[in-house]
Order: structure tokens, then C-alpha cells, then sequence
């Protein structure tokens, strides 16, 4: 085994990784301030893959797809938030899990029925669409490494805005108790309407983001959704910093333990079966990696203060 495949294998996870966390940041904000369960959050996933198709085809221009994609996810957070996931709030956790599933199943329909349920693909700008000459050895796609840049780069400003606004604040304010921050004469109501939003801001902006590298099509974001509420109980329920570490963990897990698994598993199943059976226990690992951090620290790993 090779220095140069395990520095590929790493950069594969640590892309996967940053993309959860673009992903479960929103969600985990969502979940930790609002105290919100909103399994639609997938949904704005593939909602903003398929804006970044549409938009860069009609524009011809992939960066003004990427933002314009963002803004459409931005303005449909706000919309989704003022006719159903406003109302969500005051209701029990069972209530918002039937509506926010009617809200899936809304929002898929939807896709099919503007986009049809064929898969679409978003190409590889031409700037980006080489490789970069990491070692004399070793290549690695440009696009790939220029996502791992972009969502390092958004983690890096999303840091700044919690910890170093005032905005960041009332939002650890919020994750801590809520109910203490509404009774200081905070507008919760607004700055709960914009955690939402932003929060979907960001699932469409992972998805545009992973559109040139994915098969965009109904149905996308159910997968994703799941690993970014393995990222939230992981890094701890309303903490961006947990959320990070959590999609890191999960990144380097799924990855190398489907290269690792794939590899040990060959000499016995032969590679057919070794290449099949890797990435389902790569899978169940995720999982025994959750158990194993809830056994010990049911709190997560980097609760929001207030939370431990």
C-alpha cells in the first residue's frame, strides 16, 4: 500500500467531510437553536444541485451558477419558513417529522415534475476540469481539490460569524437557552426565521457545490440527510465546531474503511466480492463509531456551551 493512494484516500475523505459539514452546519443550527427536526434539510440539498444546473446552463457560467444557486436556496429557506416551518416550531417533535416528511415528499414531486426524473449532471468548469500534480507520482482532480478549498473556506467564515458577531452571539445564545434569549428582548422570531434560511443556504450550496461530482436526480438528499444527523449527534446537537469534527470523523471513516475493508476482505472473497462488501462495512462502521461516542459521551463531542 502506497504513500501516494493514502493521500488520495485522505483527500477523498476529507472532501466528503467538508461537504457533510456544509451540510449538517445548517442542520445542526436548525436542531440545536430552534429545536426544530426538519428531515426536509436533504430536500434543500438537491434543490440547490438542481438550481446550480439550471442556473449555470442558462447563464453559461458556472461560478454565477454556484452563487445564483445559493441565493435560490437562500430565498426558498425563507419561503418554506414563512408558509410551513414557522408554524413547526411550537409543535412537538412528532408533528414536525410528518410535516417536514410531507414537505420530502412535496419537494421531490416537484423536481420530478420541473426537471424531470432522468439524472442531470452538471459539467466540470474547464478551469477546473484537469488535475493537479500533487507529488511526481501522484494527480488529483482539480474540481476535487477546489471543493475541498471552497468548503474549507466557508467553514473558515461561518467560524468568524458565530464566534466574532454579534449575530454569532444570540445564535450560541440560542443553542444554550433559547427561552432566556427570547426573555432579554431578542427578536427570536427573526433570528429564528434566519437560522432557517441560512441553514438552507447551505444545504443548496453543498449540493451545487457536489452537483458536477454526483448524479443529480429526486431522491438525493435522503442519503446526505442521514449522515449529517450522524455528524450532529457526533459533534454535539447546536455546535458548529462539533459539526466540523463530526463530518471529518465520518469522512475519514467512510473512505478509508471502504479502501481499508476492500483490501483486507480481497485475499479471502476475492476482489468482486471484496469490492462490494467493503463499502456496506464501511458503512455499519459509521455507525459503530456513533455507538461507541454515545456510549461515552451521550453529549457529543463538542456540545454548544451550555449543553455538556
Amino acid at each position: 500500500m502506497s504513500g501516494a493512494l493514502l493521500l488520495v484516500e485522505a483527500l477523498n475523505g476529507l472532501q466528503l467531510g467538508v461537504l457533510l459539514f456544509l451540510i449538517a452546519a445548517g442542520l445542526t443550527l436548525v436542531f440545536g437553536v430552534l429545536n426544530l427536526v426538519n428531515l426536509a434539510h436533504g430536500t434543500q440539498y438537491m434543490l440547490g444541485a438542481y438550481l446550480a444546473v439550471t442556473f449555470a446552463a442558462w447563464t453559461g457560467s458556472f461560478a454565477a451558477g454556484l452563487v445564483l444557486a445559493a441565493l435560490g436556496a437562500l430565498a426558498i429557506g425563507f419561503v418554506l419558513e414563512a408558509l410551513v416551518l414557522g408554524a413547526l416550531l411550537e409543535r412537538s417533535h412528532l408533528d414536525q417529522v410528518l410535516a417536514t416528511y410531507g414537505l420530502i415528499l412535496l419537494l421531490e414531486e416537484a423536481a420530478k415534475t420541473i426537471w424531470g426524473a432522468a439524472p442531470l449532471s452538471l459539467p466540470v468548469p474547464a478551469l477546473l476540469a484537469g488535475t493537479v500534480r500533487l507529488t511526481d507520482e501522484l494527480t488529483y482532480p482539480a474540481y476535487r481539490l477546489f471543493l475541498l478549498g471552497g468548503g474549507l473556506s466557508v467553514a473558515v467564515l461561518l467560524w468568524a460569524l458565530i464566534e466574532r458577531t454579534r449575530t454569532g452571539m444570540r445564535l450560541r445564545a440560542g443553542a444554550s437557552n433559547a427561552a432566556m434569549l427570547d426573555a432579554l428582548g431578542v427578536d427570536t422570531r427573526r433570528l429564528f426565521g434566519l437560522v432557517l434560511a441560512f441553514g438552507a443556504m447551505l444545504a443548496g450550496f453543498a449540493g451545487a457545490m457536489a452537483a458536477p461530482i454526483v448524479s443529480v436526480e429526486p431522491g438525493m438528499g435522503g442519503s446526505v440527510l442521514i449522515l449529517a444527523f450522524v455528524v450532529i449527534v457526533l459533534g454535539g446537537t447546536g455546535s458548529v465546531r462539533g459539526a466540523f469534527v463530526g463530518a471529518l470523523l465520518v469522512g475519514m471513516t467512510d473512505t478509508f474503511g471502504r479502501f481499508l475493508l476492500a483490501e483486507l476482505l480481497r485475499s479471502a472473497l476475492g476482489a468482486s466480492a471484496a469490492r462490494q462488501a467493503g463499502p456496506a462495512l464501511a458503512s455499519m462502521l459509521i455507525y459503530l463509531l456513533m455507538a461507541v461516542v454515545l456510549a461515552f459521551r451521550p453529549q457529543g463531542l463538542l456540545p454548544a456551551s451550555g449543553r455538556a
